[in-house]
């Protein structure tokens, strides 16, 4: 396998075979389709193994964990696998993730004509994530930097992104050497912002808008402190003190008080009852201490 040429779909899962298959089949579809797929299957307990053996094909790879580790660490898993493989880029999503046919193709081609067109190495490409409804997905909307139309044109259509989520993301294979795998500890949340934060410290990623996916999940909601109920604690913690690991660690106190301030206005303005708002506030402080390992190949 020529590692110039080859890609590898990363699919994390956990109890979702219905909208996984329906990943699969999307991703089966591909007018360029990858060369490999690992699916990382977190330990799932519903028809999973099922789902994934009926659409058994050469390249399809079903790498079941003895425990459920979270998307980040299911993510962790899944490139270090592609990487070990030998693959020049590594596709990256959700198990309710469905991209268009020419997804994958789009972004390949859009990231290979930067570099040629341009002289920039782009540390990732990231699609145009919708909602089942056609609208924004408003928890995919990737981050600009201050110059990101810099190299928008008819014929390259592309805007610079600091950051993006893992429902189609491109990373080529130069990147994960340079800044390490996505961080196995943060468990949910927040994992992929801090990994495309890392990898675009070499240059920026690129927004493909004719890249389209549609990710199917309930509610077209954003991350957002004012969301925070009992049911979604849980996630919102583990949010909390990941991006406050994250902003201590790139920049220190004042970056972890801005956060903060951020963090409980949005509570205030949602009326979160103080239980809860205790209760996040306490995860966003043991973030200071927090401190995983970025793991390089």
């Amino acid at each position: 396998m020529g590692i110039d040429n080859s890609t590898a779909a990363v699919i994390v899962t956990y109890n979702r075979a219905a909208k996984l298959g329906r990943t699969l089949d999307s991703v089966l579809g591909q007018t360029v389709r990858p060369d490999a797929i690992y699916v990382i299957d977190n330990a799932s307990t519903d028809d999973t193994p099922r789902v994934i053996a009926e659409r058994a094909t050469e390249g399809l790879h079903h790498i079941r964990l003895p425990e459920n580790i979270g998307g980040a660490g299911g993510f962790h898993e899944g490139v270090k696998r592609a990487y070990a493989d030998g693959h020049a880029f590594m596709w990256l999503m959700d198990d309710d993730s469905y991209p268009e046919p020419e997804a994958l193709g789009t972004l390949i081609a859009a990231i290979r004509g930067f570099e040629t067109r341009f002289g920039h190495r782009p540390s990732f490409a990231c699609s145009f994530v919708k909602w089942v409804d056609g609208t924004l997905c408003e928890m995919n909307t990737p981050f600009p930097v201050w110059d990101w139309p810099r190299f928008y044109s008819a014929e390259t259509p592309w805007f610079l992104v600091s950051s993006c989520s893992f429902v189609s993301a491109l990373v080529p294979r130069w990147a994960v050497t340079a800044h390490g795998y996505p961080i196995r500890d943060y468990f949910i949340w927040y994992d992929d912002a801090e990994f495309t934060q890392r990898i675009s410290r070499s240059y920026p990623g690129i927004f493909v808008p004719e890249s389209v996916v549609i990710h199917d999940i309930p509610e077209n909601k954003g991350v957002n402190y004012s969301l925070v109920n009992e049911a979604n604690l849980w996630k919102f913690r583990y949010g909390a003190r990941n991006e406050a690991s994250f902003r201590w660690r790139e920049q220190g106190l004042y970056g972890v008080l801005v956060f903060l301030r951020g963090v409980m206005r949005q509570m205030k303005a949602g009326g979160v009852p103080w239980r809860l708002r205790r209760q996040v506030l306490a995860a966003l402080l043991r973030g200071i201490t927090f401190r995983p390992a970025i793991e390089k190949p």
